[in-house]
């Protein structure tokens, strides 16, 4: 499980209002961005041989690549991606999904994208790519 994100928080909710906090820290959108880029080096080494067709996301503008492993009831998650501020949206998205049951994924919208204006803040391209890993994650936890 060392290649997968453990939860930070206890529900998708608290991670979402955790993530809105911490980019309310900063007052214009390059710090935001620097932030995100960050969060993106801290992600968990993401195995090559996983950098296939098998595990990419379609609709991404970057090559993105996302990985599940059921334990205990619970969807854990990896991600990688050959763009610094996209492996900063996967480690966001990560956060809020990695780690917590189906229902909970399904029941957590990609609302939250737009909500902490992460979605109008993006290139239109990059908010389309970060809403098709959310319906990614949501279709692997539909099963």
């Amino acid at each position: 499980m060392t290649n997968y994100v453990l939860p930070e928080d206890a529900t998708a909710a608290e991670a979402i209002a955790g993530i809105g906090d911490e980019l309310g820290m900063f007052d214009d959108w390059m710090d935001r961005y620097q932030f995100i880029i960050e969060l993106g080096r801290k992600l968990p080494p993401y195995p090559a041989a996983w950098q296939d067709e098998a595990h990419r996301v379609k609709g991404c503008q970057s090559q993105v690549w996302l990985a599940a492993h059921e334990d205990n009831g619970k969807l854990f998650l990896t991600g990688a991606s050959d763009a610094a501020i996209v492996s900063g949206l996967v480690a966001l998205v990560l956060r809020v999904y990695s780690g917590r049951t189906r229902a909970e994924i399904l029941a957590t919208s990609g609302q939250f994208l737009h909500d902490l204006g992460l979605i109008g803040a993006l290139s239109s391209n990059r908010g389309n790519g970060v809403a098709a890993m959310v319906e990614r994650i949501q279709a692997l936890a539909r099963g």
